[in-house]
């Protein structure tokens, strides 16, 4: 008979259990808690959309649409895509779901995200993304409360330290034409001496090789004349309120005037929260202001902010969490006390108590095997002389007393 051949997991998807999970949850969790405080709603959209959401929102030159989507046609002839990233579908969503009613509207969402890219430490081809956006407010103070929000975040992950947040503005459209102009007669200039790629970002996208990691870039960009030269008044004080909101709120961060967004729709703020404790690889959390993504899916003009962060990049960053342990568990020592072990141990968790039983393997090995579980507290059901025992044993922590033994003592009782 023919040996059956395993299927093998997909090269760059993961299978996340044990310690890894842990951070994982540590991480949602967290994201989920902080959320809460800051009255942002939770939002769930689907993991994948019309191709057309993502190749109008990323712009079909962008890398992310015409090398890493996973797009497909459907038995419908319709081209869909595994969603690359969460904002064009929340955008997809608040203008065909009606949800510009309740503008300005603060939401934020979790889950999995697709690109087919080289795969590499803490990056996969489906990875999962922390997410959060206001959208239909255009006041700075909606940047700094995400900005504010993310640092909390962070803080309360405890991976705070050695990460900086970085800001820059992009200007508003008067600005980013003007700076946008000076930046192709520089790059114009040079032009004999950038990198191939660069010079394809010439004509379609020139803010890209500012942040250009080839060598050859680097002096052309690093000479580029700054935006701070073409900011309106407008756009100055814009960035004046978020730069005074974060000192205000007590988030540090400093200027990367060299901190760009390809895209035209995007807007003023930009970020980027960094480190260097993951290599080259920095960016732990990174958004930005994009106040004509919504127009560019055809709905009405429309401000707004976000940011993602990657679950992946940050658990690299996080201590291991502890392991779970139970709060209780019920050993019956005794087969017959079986049934009792199960009723207690249900009772406790309806009770609220993280609870397990132990009623198989040695009699004498079932107290060993439920140490090895450390809980905080065992109760053993055992038969001895003849008679039916409890025997209570606390090995850390206090629990309410009284609410134990209400549990406890009817079951006991029953089969005393």
């Amino acid at each position: 008979m023919a040996r059956i051949e395993t299927p093998k997991r997909i090269r760059g998807t993961q299978d996340i259990f044990g310690e890894e999970q842990r951070r994982f949850a540590h991480i949602v969790e967290t994201f989920e808690r902080v959320r809460r405080l800051y009255c942002f709603q939770r939002v769930d959209i689907p993991v994948f959309e019309s191709t057309a959401v993502f190749a109008r929102s990323l712009g079909e030159t962008t890398d992310v649409v015409s090398k890493e989507m996973y797009t497909f046609e459907d038995r419908g002839g319709d081209s869909l895509t595994l969603r690359p990233e969460f904002t064009a579908g929340i955008a997809r969503a608040y203008l065909t779901e009606g949800w510009q009613q309740y503008a300005p509207l603060k939401i934020a969402t979790h889950g999995p995200v697709f690109r087919y890219e080289r795969p590499q430490k803490g990056r996969f081809r489906q990875f999962h993304q922390i997410d959060a956006e206001v959208i239909g407010a255009g006041e700075p103070a909606a940047d700094v409360e995400l900005l504010v929000l993310a640092d909390q975040l962070l803080h309360e992950l405890g991976i705070a330290d050695g990460v900086t947040l970085q800001l820059n503005t992009l200007g508003d459209a008067e600005t980013r034409d003007a700076w946008r102009a000076a930046l192709v007669a520089h790059f114009e200039a040079h032009r004999d001496v950038l990198s191939e790629d660069s010079l394809a970002r010439l004509d379609k996208n020139p803010l890209r090789i500012l942040d250009s990691k080839d060598p050859r870039d680097r002096p052309v960009a690093d000479s580029a004349p700054d935006i701070d030269a073409y900011l309106t008044p407008e756009a100055r004080a814009f960035f004046d309120a978020v730069t005074a909101g974060l000192d205000a709120a007590g988030v540090a961060w400093t200027r990367n005037a060299r901190l760009v967004r390809g895209l035209d729709y995007y807007r003023h703020t930009a970020f980027e929260f960094v480190t260097d404790r993951l290599g080259s690889q920095g960016t732990v959390l990174a958004g930005g202001r994009y106040d004509g993504l919504i127009g560019s899916l055809g709905g009405p003009e429309t401000p707004g902010v976000g940011w993602a962060a990657g679950i992946e990049r940050l658990a690299m960053l996080l201590e291991e969490p502890a392991v779970e342990t139970p709060d209780v568990v019920v050993v019956a020592e005794a087969d017959e006390f079986e049934l009792a072990a199960f009723k207690m141990t249900a009772e406790l968790r309806r009770a609220g108590y993280s609870s397990a039983s132990v009623v198989t393997g040695s009699p004498k090995k079932r107290y060993d095997k439920a140490l090895k579980m450390n809980p905080a507290w065992t109760v053993v059901l055992s038969r001895k002389d003849g008679e039916a025992s409890l025997v209570e044993r606390g090995h850390r922590g206090v629990f309410n007393s009284e609410s134990f033994r209400t549990i406890l003592d009817p079951i006991y009782n029953a089969i005393a």
